[in-house]
């Protein structure tokens, strides 16, 4: 376990370069049209802006690093090589109409896994798995909504009674990671 005093070795907030929060997420794509089609996805459904900048293309012609902006977080990404396994990226998002995005990324290929549904805090819940079974949440966060982050610092006391079936949300989340796959094994 490290010391608390080695975590202020991690920036925040204005010490941290524009568009970039303390952690940021890297996406591994591989399957059809690889990272280009990825970012042009993202692009139509969340209305991502790739940052130029930072497009390198590696020796053997794969995208080997990119970076996007989604609304006030970088996505950085790559086209995974021929020989890396596979690894999927698990990605939340906040978003203003968990629906609109559903029928966006419905319209581009995506897999809907849990239809926006009411969840804790007054918020509402959505997932998708993209074309390259990346598995996107979406949280819909309004006025008078309450993420985690704003209760009380501490355990809850809630928890499902044994006996209990599983809510849909569990169930459609469970049923998805039970059968990810990559991409490529789609016949």
């Amino acid at each position: 376990m490290t010391d608390v005093e080695d975590a202020s070795e991690v920036l925040t907030g204005q010490a941290l370069p524009p568009g970039y929060g303390s952690v940021n997420p890297f996406v591994a794509v591989r399957g059809s049209g690889g990272a280009p089609a990825f970012i042009r996805f993202t692009q139509a459904v969340l209305g991502a802006r790739e940052t130029l900048a930072a497009h390198t293309i590696d020796a053997d012609g794969l995208l080997i690093h990119a970076e996007l902006c989604i609304g006030d977080s970088t996505v950085m990404l790559c086209d995974a090589k021929p020989y890396w396994s596979f690894t999927p990226a698990l990605l939340q998002v906040y978003v203003r109409d968990a629906a609109a995005v559903i029928e966006r990324a419905r319209a581009n290929a995506a897999e809907v896994i849990t239809e926006p549904t009411d969840f804790h805090g007054q918020q509402r819940l959505a997932r998708f798995q993209d074309p390259w079974h990346n598995i996107w949440w979406l949280f819909e966060y309004g006025p008078t909504s309450a993420a985690p982050s704003q209760g009380p610092d501490e355990l809850p006391r809630w928890r499902p009674a044994p006996s209990a079936l599983p809510s849909y949300v569990h169930r459609t989340i469970d049923a998805a990671m039970a059968t990810l796959r990559s991409a490529e094994t789609d016949g």
